[in-house]
């Protein structure tokens, strides 16, 4: 059965950036884009180079969808569901994310 765990409060998160949060022995990317409280939740690693990075992103636009573009080669992963844009095999996870009572979860 799945469940959501509580992550961080919302005020934690800055809009227009990401954290870096331990979830399920798993490195996860959380951003807030907005000042919202809209949440999207993808693998924090960067699977062209296999580093921790993706948190620390730049949240861009393109065709009307939200896209984290990596620090390094600025390879960019979608927020709703993970996929690379350059790449469709360098996809990373996406985690169902949401607030809840001023509260970030992330659903297991």
């Amino acid at each position: 059965m799945s469940q959501w765990m509580t992550i961080c409060p919302i005020e934690k998160i800055l809009p227009a950036t990401g954290v870096c949060a331990l979830f399920n022995e798993q490195q996860v990317a959380i951003f807030r884009p907005y000042e919202s409280d809209e949440v999207y939740a993808i693998s924090n690693i960067d699977p062209f180079f296999d580093a921790s990075v993706l948190s620390r992103g730049l949240i861009v636009e393109h065709q009307g969808e939200l896209w984290v573009a990596s620090p390094l080669k600025k390879q960019r992963f979608r927020l709703r569901d993970g996929l690379c844009m350059e790449d469709e095999s360098h996809s990373v996870a996406h985690y169902e994310a949401r607030v809840k009572d001023g509260q970030v979860q992330l659903k297991s």
